[in-house]
C-alpha cells in the first residue's frame, strides 16, 4: 500500500520557499520560518502572494511532488506537474471509452450510486446521533430510491439526471445538520460562494479535487478526460467524477464538524463587497488543520477490506479504476462509507 505523505500548506502572504540539498526552506522577509525534508512531502499547496524558486519547481516536477496555487481566499489557480506518469496503452483505452457511449455509463451508474449511497449515510448518522427527525428520514428514503436508480441509469444524461435530483433532495435538508450558533445553509452557492457553510464546502471540495488530480496522474490516467462529467477547457473531469464518492464522506462532514463543535465562528469569516463570503486567514488555517488531522484517520475500504488513512482514498480509487479500464476487474467498484 502507498504511504500517506505530508502535504505542506504555505498560507502567510509575501513567503518565499525555495530546495536547500534535499530540504524544502520557508522564509519570510529573510527570515527563516521551518525546513522540511522533501522526502517526506507529497504536496506543496500555497495560497496567494507565495513565490517558489525555480530550482524547488524542477524538483518537485522531478520527484512527482505535487506543486499546486490558489488565490489568498482558496479558489484553485493552477498545478505544476512533471513528466506523465503511466503506460500510453492505458490512456488510449481511456479515451476510448470517454468516446463510448456504453462504457461511460458503466463508471458513471457506479460514481453516482456511491455518491448518493454516502450522502445517505450522513443523514442516516445524523438520525443516530441525535434521534429520529421526519425530515432526514423522509429525505434518506428518496435517497434510497436515487441510489437504486442510478445502478441502473441506461445513459450517462440518465445518470447526471438522477445525481442532479438527488443532491437537490440532500441539499434541501443539510440545514438540519447544523448545530452550530449563527450558521444556516440555504441551499448550495458556488461561483462565488455567499454564506460561510458554502464557502467551506468549496474550499474543502477545491481541496480534494487537487488530491483526485494528483492520484489520478499517478496511476497514468487523464484528470482532464472523464466520464461523468463532459469534456471542458481547463477542467480535470476525471477528477470531479472521482471528487462525487467523497464529497459527503469526506468534506461534508468535515465541515458538520468544524461547525457543530464550534471550531470555526461567523465571525471568523469575511464578505467582500461583491457578496462573496471567505475564510479570514485564521480560520484558513485552522480549517486546513484539520482537513490533515482528517486525512490520517484511518476507515476500512469496502473493496480492499484493509484500514485506509482517508488521505490516501483518492488513491486507492484512481488504482482501482486504472485496473478496471485495463480489463484486470469486470466492474469498478467505488468507495461507499460504511
Amino acid at each position: 500500500m502507498k504511504k500517506l505523505l505530508n502535504t505542506l500548506y504555505i498560507n502567510r502572504q509575501e513567503t518565499y520557499i525555495h530546495k536547500e540539498r534535499e530540504t524544502i526552506v520557508i522564509k519570510f522577509k529573510g527570515e527563516r520560518l521551518g525546513q522540511f525534508p522533501a522526502i517526506n512531502m507529497a504536496n506543496i499547496l500555497c495560497f496567494g502572494n507565495v513565490s517558489v524558486s525555480p530550482f524547488l519547481m524542477g524538483y518537485c516536477a522531478e520527484q512527482g511532488i505535487g506543486l499546486t496555487f490558489y488565490t489568498e481566499y482558496g479558489r484553485f489557480l493552477a498545478r505544476m506537474q512533471g513528466k506523465t506518469a503511466g503506460n500510453v496503452l492505458l490512456r488510449r483505452k481511456q479515451f476510448r471509452w470517454a468516446d463510448d457511449e456504453s462504457a461511460s455509463t458503466a463508471v458513471s451508474r457506479l460514481i453516482v450510486a456511491a455518491k448518493i449511497a454516502n450522502s445517505r449515510s450522513v443523514l442516516l448518522r445524523d438520525i443516530r446521533n441525535h434521534g429520529e427527525n421526519g425530515v432526514l428520514r423522509a429525505a434518506s428514503d428518496r435517497l434510497a430510491v436515487s441510489c437504486r436508480r442510478a445502478k441502473h441509469a441506461g445513459s450517462v444524461d440518465e445518470a447526471r439526471g438522477i445525481e442532479g435530483e438527488a443532491a437537490a433532495t440532500y441539499f434541501s435538508v443539510f440545514n438540519e445538520l447544523i448545530r452550530g450558533p449563527g450558521f444556516v445553509f440555504g441551499g448550495r452557492v458556488r461561483r462565488p460562494p455567499t454564506d460561510p457553510v458554502n464557502a467551506m464546502l468549496s474550499f474543502a471540495y477545491s481541496l480534494i479535487t487537487q488530491e483526485c488530480v494528483s492520484a489520478l496522474s499517478g496511476v497514468g490516467l487523464d484528470p482532464y478526460v472523464g466520464y461523468l462529467h463532459k469534456d471542458r477547457p481547463g477542467r480535470s473531469s476525471l477528477a470531479l467524477d472521482l471528487l462525487e464518492e467523497f464529497r459527503a464522506a469526506w468534506a461534508d462532514r468535515l465541515v458538520l464538524t468544524l461547525i457543530n463543535r464550534r471550531q470555526l465562528q461567523l465571525t471568523d469569516f469575511v464578505t467582500e463587497a461583491s457578496g462573496a463570503v471567505r475564510m479570514s486567514d485564521d480560520a484558513r488555517k485552522r480549517f486546513l488543520v484539520a482537513y490533515q488531522e482528517r486525512k490520517q484517520v484511518e476507515v476500512m475500504h469496502p473493496y480492499l477490506e484493509e484500514q485506509v488513512p482517508i488521505g490516501l482514498l483518492p488513491h486507492c480509487q484512481a488504482l482501482l479504476l486504472a485496473r478496471h479500464i485495463r480489463g484486470d476487474t469486470e466492474f469498478y467498484p467505488p468507495y461507499v462509507q460504511r
